[in-house]
């Protein structure tokens, strides 16, 4: 069977269990998922009918303690079972809330968080394996909400439960899962997604990235996070493809691993946020490098916003004697509420820089620079779908900016999520926008600042983050930028610029981590690079510094850096500072 009837039939599937269903009665022998432990040694795989299998006795299973419309906890570790979960939630018609165990030695940061969702999402049964188990059952002598939840280790559920299982009714409206934001504070937000919100978007993401069933897609995300979930996992479904999975862990100990698995299993389609092409550049070897054939690699996505232009030509410059191309480099834009991908690249095979003059920038307009005026390279994350609408709005007056003004990304379209789980004031703030005039609408506001230009949309930063010192708007990144490149002791992507009001008017904080074999180098210097750097570069004084050990940013799931967080505490003086 053709790669395009294959997607065709993706797209006639009205739910994710049409879907998969489909998958297994045709192709039930065609592999989907291979996970490799450690990045390397194939642990595990699974076929299209053994992942309905599975599926099938989970669900019934489920349907034990849960009824449809109910709620499940899932608790994994990056590997297969986590999937088999959650297609066992769809199976049973069970909202699935996907989560990642606490890590013994980061409780402090991880279990907030988990805490957080259990509390907001209130589910009826914890999912995980039997090696997980023993590891999550203290915590329910101590936290009421583990106490509620009923607990099944799903890998000891036998398949014989597959003659059990019955069809659930679902329809494009049935809510598939509450996809939790990696939000900036500990309070994260559940994401309602319908199967029917999904099943476009996995559309989108196909046409965009011109996918089909001949490409192999691996991938290290995190799975419980939507560029994990919806781009590992779904989408190898919807389009029929392999997929090989590794662990975070596995890249992040060591990141050749991820490039080496890209080139040992000719991956066509992977990915990741920039820092991780960053990692890859200042971590893999020379020697490493010489042993990679990279010319498989066709769609290399670069989710992260901004996308950094001189980290996409640091490493298509280093990796070209491995066979990488430059016109792999696919930048895009999405985020959770929108379920996942709203820009991308398209097909074109090139990406787009322009070089906007900083003053301009600073109040709020996208001007091309003149040689010789300050400037800063902002990277194209593509053209917005087709089947969506995306607006630049200004978000005081509620009318569309002009050309060449910056403003907020609005979108509307099939893609965008219910809203927020049992929280309706934000659901109405953020999902239910309209225009000045009252009847255009509802939009989506993402929080997010840009323009477009011919066409294509520049993300330039977070609304919230937004700087702004004596009427000037200053992007935290790119002081952020400015601040990891003025001393080779400082780590990359492990800082954070916000502001705070002192004496009735905002000033400059930066904090940023040192490298551990740093804390012998003198201190006072390191600081007073980065006063010089920030002072010449954007023209602002820096009001004060903090200098943390490795690991002290605060930082999402996703590797974005939580700098409201990081600002609650400089001001609650929480900062472990070397």
């Amino acid at each position: 069977m053709s790669a395009d009837l294959l997607t065709h039939e993706a797209v006639d599937a009205p739910t994710l269990v049409d879907l998969l269903r489909e998958r297994a009665c045709r192709h039930p022998d065609r592999l989907l998922f291979t996970f490799l432990a450690d990045g390397d040694t194939v642990e595990a795989s699974l076929t299209c009918y053994e992942l309905e299998q599975r599926a099938q006795a989970i669900a019934t299973t489920l349907r034990q303690t849960v009824a449809p419309g109910g709620r499940a906890l899932l608790l994994y570790p990056s590997g297969l079972e986590f999937i088999s979960a959650f297609f066992g939630c769809l199976y049973a018609g069970v909202v699935a809330v996907p989560a990642y165990p606490p890590h013994p030695a980061r409780l402090e940061r991880t279990l907030p968080r988990l805490l957080a969702i259990l509390s907001d999402a209130r589910p009826q049964i914890g999912l995980t394996t039997a090696a997980i188990l023993p590891l999550v059952e203290p915590f329910a002598e101590l936290y009421p909400n583990f106490r509620s939840l009923a607990w099944r280790a799903t890998d000891t559920i036998a398949l014989t439960l597959t003659e059990q299982w019955a069809d659930p009714g679902l329809n494009a409206e049935t809510v598939a899962l509450l996809q939790y934001t990696s939000g900036s504070t500990a309070t994260p937000k559940g994401v309602v997604v319908t199967h029917g919100n999904l099943m476009h978007n996995l559309g989108m993401i196909q046409r965009g990235f011109d996918a089909t069933s001949e490409d192999i897609i691996l991938g290290w995300l995190p799975l419980y996070h939507d560029m994990g979930l919806i781009g590992q996992v779904l989408q190898p479904v919807y389009i029929g493809a392999q997929c090989f999975l590794m662990s975070p862990a596995a890249f992040l100990q060591r990141p050749v691993r991820w490039l080496q698995a890209i080139s040992r299993h000719r991956a066509t389609g992977s990915g990741g946020p920039n820092f991780a092409y960053e990692l890859c550049v200042r971590k893999v070897t020379p020697e490493q490098r010489a042993a990679l054939d990279l010319s498989c690699w066709r769609r290399a996505f670069n989710g992260a916003e901004p996308v950094r232009h001189e980290t996409l030509e640091r490493f298509a410059t280093v990796f070209a004697p491995a066979g990488f191309r430059r016109e792999a480099f696919y930048p895009c834009y999405g985020l959770a509420e929108a379920t996942l991908f709203v820009a991308g690249d398209h097909g074109r095979g090139h990406v787009t820089v322009r070089t906007i003059d900083r003053a301009a920038l600073g109040r709020g307009m996208a001007v091309d620079a003149s040689e010789g005026e300050a400037s800063l390279p902002l990277v194209s994350s593509g053209q917005p779908a087709p089947e969506l609408t995306l607006l630049i709005v200004d978000p005081q007056t509620r009318l569309p900016c002009e050309p060449g003004h910056i403003g907020e990304v609005w979108i509307t379209g099939p893609s965008v999520a219910r809203g927020y789980w049992d929280n309706p004031e934000e659901t109405r703030r953020t999902f239910e926008a309209y225009l000045a005039d009252e009847s255009t609408g509802p939009f989506l506001r993402t929080g997010d600042t840009g323009f477009v230009k011919n066409g294509e949309l520049f993300v330039t930063g977070r609304l919230k983050d937004l700087i702004i010192i004596r009427g000037v708007n200053h992007y935290p990144q790119d002081i952020e930028a400015t601040v990891e490149g003025c001393h080779p002791a400082l780590r990359p992507n492990s800082g954070a610029a916000f502001s705070v009001e002192v004496g009735g008017e905002e000033r400059l904080v930066v904090i940023h981590e040192v490298e551990a074999q740093a804390e012998g180098l003198d201190l006072d210097a390191v600081v007073a690079s980065i006063k010089q750097a920030v002072a010449a570069r954007h023209d602002v004084q820096v009001y004060a510094i903090r200098l943390l050990r490795p690991g002290g940013i605060l930082k999402t799931t996703s590797g974005k850096i939580q700098r409201g967080a990081c600002k609650a505490s400089f001001l609650a003086g929480t900062l472990e500072t070397v």
